[in-house]
């Protein structure tokens, strides 16, 4: 008996004292854990979601590694949590945070084993292993695992720790939360699942990565959880055999994304004023300046004329601006006919790209010379001519290689004529042009060094958004306001970052000067010699103002054009710099794009007009236009001198003379309203101008004859 005592006596003291030593373990390793009430006080990674204007459309949730979005236990279906419950814990409601038979089956399978594989974990052991513990699967991780869930079944309701489970459980990729994995995996909320979803999430928890690739298994294990769903009595058999005929397939849309390009834009934005880590796990909401059916249309367009037209007329790729002019929002950005093909660099928002504009470069000259005194009616002569510069002579032609003679500044610039243009550019002067593109909100024609009078035709470069916000300071009569893509910036508590307020904008241009030039764009008899009548350049009834643009070599197409409340511009090319074919002008390539949104962007408004100008009478015939069409003056028919009071009515004449000479031999470029410098001009480009115009004149009299009227007007008695 002495014996047994003993051993028993020892056996005795060995498990008190293996009961006092896991007790001090338990003390000593509890001492130092994070404090459970931190799991709701501890900031977690949020999405931040990006909305169109009316703040209906979710375009885009932008995050880091961990793509979250809370919700309360409330939005989560009943049959959805019992799903959960069934799958990972069906003692939930009962057990105080551990199960201790299955940690001693854990422990037994682990030791005979000799790995760490069964985890035996409750919900609420899973909350704490992804929230608050590192993932390592030690025996001193799990009994720190063991103690918080402890005390977090003492701090907080089973609902609240509910909560906190299915906003923090990883479902893969970077989907962290119930209602990530709803929204990833079947396009809907979480508070839209059906119980086929909800089963298949809840299989998805124990091994993301494996049944995410493995569609079979993934519906194996749906299958089981339905199952004991009707064991556990939460769901009748007829549910679970119809829950089993759905797929039990997850289709990852991460990549649907409303208007790419303009979201990197908005992200880019947003981390300069805030910072990337409150942008990627701040659950910020942005409320944008998108029209969500204007952006699509816009995004439908582009990719339907470069899938339909791009083959044949050589071009990859397309882009579109669209904006509000009264206010500069942004209502469409398409940066590229699909963001996601790679091979034409789909990924490149070319609407921020520097690109040259062609002649839809020409508004802007021909602004800058209205503004500097001449106006649509004054007449530059469209003959070849060679004009002298420090670095040699220059000798602009026109697309159809052509000469239309006299024509007034508004014929010149609807036909998009060069050789008018480029004189246009020299009457303003290069330097005085660029401090007016400045003005207009241009910053890529900053380096003046590079620039001389072919800058008029697009020898600059420009980008699709800030060339499109020049248009629209016309639309707007002069009133430029900066694009704006945001309209109010809030936190996840609701706070207001910022929020838009409508202002009144800058005044950089004369009002009766945007409308000239309106006046101008928008009459469309005055294009028709060169582009026809009823173009794609018009809307029907509705009056627009547009101009198109063609690089040389055809390596750039564009079409920008506006009404008093809607601005559109296109830009259709390669992004490689590779030329389309011949003949892919801006109005072949660009203009279906520019019309076809146009027309949808503005479909059901109530037709616009503008307000006309107020046309002056400068009192300088050159000035007013009024010297090419001839000049009527009163002759004694015998003399052919200047009648007197002497001369008999019957000797006297009006007589029509119509003269040809350069622009320059009325105006002096510095002082238009000053005296006329006739032959003495000492301008540097008066003699290659006057030149061709009497170069130009022989050429007429040959062909003509008599039939071409060419003669100064007496100036004796």
């Amino acid at each position: 008996m002495g014996f047994f005592a003993n051993a028993l006596l020892s056996i005795l003291i060995l498990a008190v004292a293996g009961f006092i030593g896991f007790g001090l373990l338990f003390v000593f390793i509890g001492r130092n854990l994070p404090d459970p009430n931190a799991l709701q006080d501890r900031s977690v990674a949020q999405s931040t979601k990006i909305y169109d204007r009316t703040g209906e459309h979710l375009l885009y949730e932008i995050h880091g590694d961990q793509n979250r979005t809370l919700v309360p236990l409330s939005d989560i279906p009943p049959q959805v949590v019992k799903a959960f419950l069934s799958a990972e814990d069906d003692d939930f409601y009962a057990h105080s945070g551990i199960d201790v038979r299955g940690i001693v089956r854990a422990m037994l399978a682990n030791t005979l084993s000799g790995s760490k594989s069964q985890g035996a974990s409750t919900l609420t052991q899973q909350l704490v292993k992804n929230a608050i513990l590192s993932p390592e699967k030690t025996y001193t991780r799990k009994l720190k695992e063991i103690i918080l869930s402890l005390k977090i079944e003492q701090r907080y309701s089973k609902d609240e720790i509910l909560q906190l489970y299915f906003n923090e459980i990883p479902f893969g990729s970077t989907n962290y939360g119930i209602e990530s994995a709803a929204q990833s995996y079947f396009g809907k909320p979480a508070s839209k699942l059906t119980l086929a979803e909800g089963a298949t999430l809840a299989a998805m928890v124990k091994a993301p990565t494996r049944y995410l690739n493995n569609p079979d298994q993934l519906a194996f294990r749906r299958d089981r959880i339905l199952d004991a769903m009707v064991e556990d009595g939460f769901i009748t058999q007829g549910d679970a055999d119809a829950a089993k005929q759905a797929e039990a397939m997850v289709e990852r849309v991460d990549g649907d994304i409303v208007a790419p390009h303009f979201i990197f834009y908005v992200k880019q934005l947003l981390e300069e004023e805030y910072g990337q880590r409150l942008v990627e796990e701040g659950g910020l909401k942005v409320t944008t300046t998108i029209d969500y059916d204007l952006q699509t249309l816009a995004q439908d367009e582009v990719k339907k004329a470069v899938e339909e037209r791009g083959k044949p007329m050589r071009f990859s790729n397309a882009a579109l601006v669209a904006l509000d002019p009264k206010n500069g929002h942004i209502l469409a950005m398409v940066g590229s006919h699909n963001y996601f093909d790679e091979e034409s660099d789909g990924a490149v928002n070319v609407t921020l790209r520097p690109r040259q504009p062609g002649s839809s470069m020409k508004p802007m000259a021909y602004t800058a010379l209205f503004e500097k005194g001449y106006t649509p009616n004054t007449v530059l002569y469209d003959v070849e001519t060679d004009f002298v510069g420090t670095t040699g002579t220059y000798h602009p032609r026109n697309y159809n290689l052509s000469e239309q003679g006299p024509v007034t500044a508004r014929t010149a610039l609807q036909g998009s004529l060069n050789i008018p243009a480029v004189k246009a550019l020299y009457l303003v002067g290069v330097d005085a042009f660029l401090d007016f593109a400045e003005r207009m909100g241009y910053t890529t024609l900053s380096d003046r060094s590079r620039f001389g009078l072919s800058l008029v035709l697009g020898g600059g470069e420009v980008t699709l958004l800030e060339h499109t916000s020049a248009y629209a300071t016309l639309a707007n009569e002069g009133v430029r306001h900066e694009t704006m893509s945001m309209l109010k910036v809030e936190t996840r508590d609701a706070d207001v970052l910022f929020e838009w307020k409508d202002s009144a904008g800058e005044r950089v241009l004369d009002e009766n000067l945007a409308r000239t030039l309106t006046n101008v764009l928008s009459d469309d008899a005055a294009r028709a010699f060169t582009f026809g009548a009823g173009s794609q350049l018009v809307l029907g009834d509705r009056p627009v103002a547009a101009k198109t643009g063609t690089t040389n070599d055809y390596r750039d197409g564009w079409t920008l054009g506006y009404t008093p409340s809607l601005v559109v511009g296109v830009w259709t090319g390669n992004n490689d710099n590779t030329e389309m074919v011949r003949g892919a002008d801006g109005s072949i390539v660009a203009a279906p794009i520019w019309n076809a949104v146009m027309r949808g962007g503005l479909a059901g408004t109530p037709i616009e007009t503008f307000e006309g100008p107020i046309v002056p009478q400068l009192g300088k015939p050159a000035l007013d236009g009024t010297l090419g069409s001839g000049q009527v003056v009163t002759v004694d028919r015998v003399s052919g001198l200047l009648a007197t009071e002497d001369t008999p009515i019957r000797l006297r004449e009006n007589k029509v003379f119509v003269t040809h000479h350069t622009i320059l031999h009325y105006v002096n470029r510095d002082d238009p309203f000053g005296p006329e410098p006739g032959g003495s001009s000492s301008d540097p480009q008066y003699a290659g101008w006057e030149s061709a115009v009497q170069n130009w004149v022989q050429r007429q009299e040959a062909l003509l004859g008599a039939a071409f009227v060419n003669e100064e007007p007496p100036t004796e008695y």
